[in-house]
């Protein structure tokens, strides 16, 4: 989760110089060739059952394609203290979709932090005035992000009783990369060959696919599968927390104002609220 935390900076970085299509593609990319490339040396088996091809696919399609274009834009938008926290509503709405998908049952705490954490995320982009202090725009596709996320866990929980993380991880990510070629090679290409990068750049990206698209997803992988999806879930309360505080020393267009304190309490609140039900019960 501090990983994630710092990503949500290390973006904001990134692009100073490349366009949010080209960061992620070079991201998912270069993972997958590093992943390949480990396996390869290693001698670790990660072809999959035929069946499953079909299931890595789809966890590929949800994260990293649709979670990362919404993530990626998004942040063009928005602060990355707000993305982070935005994201960080995962674990809220995970039982909802929960309900609707595998008719779960959802408690009234369920829905408690979830009104809570949405008006915490609402003091954060909403003015006095009611004018909005983020985009309406930006905010639509982190919430598609979320969206997107949400589906992968449930995947996630799925393949990852039969596989390694590295297994799913090089998957996910070749996949991933296939899904982002076109749209890389039509809309970024062009600007890609234009930027000169400078050290800072390249530290960034490194950053980024080291800790954030390799490591973070690693232990993701393995919790989930160690302690479920909710108690697991529960860690991204660290995420906007983590961001603002790096976004506070490394972005000198973020601050931490008062209002963007009160909503990220708010917002952690309401996280915290969605689960005491369903800890207490061991579900």
């Amino acid at each position: 989760m501090a990983f994630w935390g710092f990503s949500f900076v290390w973006v904001k970085i990134v692009y100073y110089y490349y366009n949010p299509l080209t960061t992620v593609f070079l991201r998912i990319s270069s993972s997958a060739v590093i992943l390949l490339a480990a396996s390869y040396f290693l001698k670790i088996n990660i072809k999959p059952v035929r069946k499953d091809y079909k299931w890595l696919f789809l966890l590929a399609f949800f994260e990293p394609f649709l979670y990362f274009l919404g993530e990626s834009f998004g942040m063009k938008y928005v602060s990355s203290t707000l993305a982070s926290v935005i994201i960080s509503t995962i674990p809220v709405l995970s039982p909802v979709a929960a309900y609707f998908l595998a008719k779960e049952r959802i408690s009234i705490m369920n829905i408690a932090g979830l009104l809570i954490s949405f008006s915490g995320i609402l003091i954060m982009i909403i003015e006095p005035d009611l004018s909005f202090a983020e985009s309406p725009l930006g905010v639509s596709l982190m919430m598609l992000a979320v969206v997107a996320a949400i589906f992968y866990t449930v995947l996630i929980k799925k393949l990852a009783a039969g596989y390694k993380p590295v297994t799913i991880l090089t998957w996910q990510y070749i996949f991933g990369s296939a899904l982002f070629l076109p749209l890389f090679l039509t809309f970024d290409f062009q600007h890609f060959i234009s930027v000169k990068p400078d050290f800072r750049l390249i530290a960034t990206l490194l950053q980024l696919i080291i800790f954030a698209s390799l490591l973070a997803f690693f232990l993701f992988i393995k919790v989930v599968d160690k302690i479920g999806i909710v108690k697991t879930g529960a860690f991204t309360n660290l995420v906007p927390v983590v961001t603002a505080v790096t976004a506070w020393f490394f972005l000198p267009e973020e601050n931490i104002s008062i209002k963007t304190v009160v909503g990220i309490s708010i917002t952690i609140i309401g996280i915290f609220v969605a689960q005491i039900n369903r800890n207490r019960n061991g579900k």
